[in-house]
């Protein structure tokens, strides 16, 4: 069942409203902005119910006049319009179930493959490739930054900034071991294989937060691109890796060809880890923000993809299904996301 408390949410608009009036509401400028961000967040909900429950009581009056005499051509537009409501009402639905504190951040997307050498890289290109298919989709924009290709064929690893409203919110689920059953194509038996690979998804929060790092505490190091950007990246030694030592964090970028702007978007990237674990310590709530991370092995997996001997796409926490494994990994994954929000709610009830 999804949550919607019209009431709650207008006297939270109203308790909000009365602090950003407030005479020293300015004097901290970070926390100014970021009730201003929820206030605005509450009053799009409030605004789009409002706007949705006109729109069903408009069809249902023209509805009334039609039914004791048809007519063709308002019938016609009746059905578009309806058709129209329910994708809306489908979408709106999915922002109520963002209620996460970063639910409407940016996110940092990371692919790694796990064991078996080409078939586990080829899985990863394949996940990599169903994302980017979804944000093209629902209007996201992806920065690399950056990648490691696998000797044969795939990707080792990817990671790459998901740029629009609730990127987060929507793609948090998707942390975990993802796990692949096909009949290999590297296979010359045509036998059937197992694949694993995990996801990790972060928001990235570092236009929001304030924390210090040490330089004491960084070793940086700089080497040559190797992933996509043509000759000219792979000429100097323009990626950066810089690993937190108290923490054990490393963090990678490639993605330009200037050493010292993948070294401010690897700091960002490590400043938003750090705030995160930090969050997580004083909270005890690991699995919130970035998902349970677990060995990339069998048994742990959050979700599996069987094309042999069956077509099935099952997610182990939900348990919501669909037999269409093409269309998955073509980016439609909606009913996952919307499932997997689902549960989160009803969890953390």
């Amino acid at each position: 069942m999804i949550h919607f408390d019209l009431d709650k949410l207008k006297s939270q608009s109203e308790e909000l409203n009365a602090e950003i009036n407030s005479d020293n509401f300015w004097s901290n400028q970070r926390a100014a902005q970021k009730t201003i961000d929820k206030f605005n967040l509450i009053n799009d909900k409030i605004n789009t119910y409002q706007s949705l429950s006109k729109s069903i009581n408009d069809l249902n009056e023209t509805y009334l006049l039609i039914k004791d005499e048809f007519d063709e051509e308002i019938f016609s537009s009746l059905i578009s319009d309806v058709d129209k409501l329910e994708k809306e009402l489908t979408d709106f639905s999915l922002e109520v179930l963002l209620s996460g504190e970063y639910d409407n951040s940016n996110c940092i997307m990371e692919i790694h493959s796990g064991a078996g050498g080409t078939e586990s890289q080829d899985w990863a290109e394949m996940l990599y490739r169903m994302y980017v298919r979804y944000c093209e989709e629902h209007h996201f924009k992806i920065q690399m930054i950056s990648s490691l290709e696998g000797e044969e064929a795939g990707l080792k690893s990817v990671s790459f900034l998901i740029k629009g409203k609730d990127a987060y919110g929507y793609l948090k689920g998707e942390s975990g071991v993802h796990r692949l059953v096909r009949i290999s194509p590297f296979d010359a038996s045509k036998r059937r294989h197992t694949s694993f690979a995990s996801v990790e998804v972060t928001p990235e929060l570092s236009d929001k937060i304030d924390i210090q790092i040490e330089e004491k505490d960084l070793r940086i190091d700089t080497y040559r691109s190797s992933g996509a950007g043509g000759q000219n990246v792979n000429k100097t030694d323009s990626a950066v890796r810089i690993t937190h030592i108290p923490t054990g964090i490393v963090v990678t970028c490639q993605n330009q060809r200037n050493q010292i702007q993948n070294r401010e978007t690897a700091m960002n990237i490590l400043k938003s880890r750090l705030y995160l674990l930090k969050e997580q310590e004083r909270k005890d709530k690991i699995s919130s923000l970035q998902g349970e991370q677990k060995n990339i092995e069998w048994g742990s997996q959050i979700r599996s993809y069987v094309f042999c001997p069956y077509t099935l796409v099952k997610d182990h926490r939900t348990n919501y299904e669909t037999g269409d494994v093409k269309g998955v990994l073509d980016g439609n994954i909606d009913g996952f996301i919307k499932a997997y929000l689902a549960y989160e709610v009803k969890n953390n009830d």
